[in-house]
């Protein structure tokens, strides 16, 4: 079964992110496909590369970076969502007169498009958060 997963909330807010990535870490180890996980709203936390939680608490920014490179799966970060909330890939960042990429690795900033084209895809589309 091919998935695409929407992280609506941000690591700090709730579990969802967290339930999303065991979600996708499970559905990957029974053989199912993830076509594309796009993170909305408060969800694009997620992406930021200076994200520093607490020594105890779980790096889920580093999670979803390591499970994009082992799994090659797309990490999709709202454009409109990101700006709102500060954060820009190196394009962005030049185009806006700011001198930082924000993104982590792994993850890509585009629009809307992308998760129209991951519903249409994908068996089943799940949101999370």
């Amino acid at each position: 079964m091919k998935f695409a997963i929407q992280v609506n909330s941000s690591p700090n807010h709730c579990n969802a992110g967290q339930t999303a990535y065991y979600f996708i870490k499970a559905a990957l180890e029974l053989g199912h496909e993830i076509f594309r996980v796009f993170f909305y709203h408060d969800g694009i936390y997620h992406a930021f590369k200076y994200s520093t939680p607490p020594d105890d608490e779980q790096q889920l920014t580093r999670l979803w970076s390591e499970l994009a490179e082992q799994y090659n799966i797309d990490l999709v970060v709202c454009i409109s969502a990101a700006q709102r909330r500060g954060l820009l890939h190196s394009d962005e960042a030049s185009r806006k007169g700011k001198q930082d990429n924000d993104l982590a690795s792994g993850f890509r900033i585009s629009g809307l498009g992308q998760l129209l084209e991951a519903t249409l895809v994908a068996d089943r589309f799940m949101i999370f958060g």
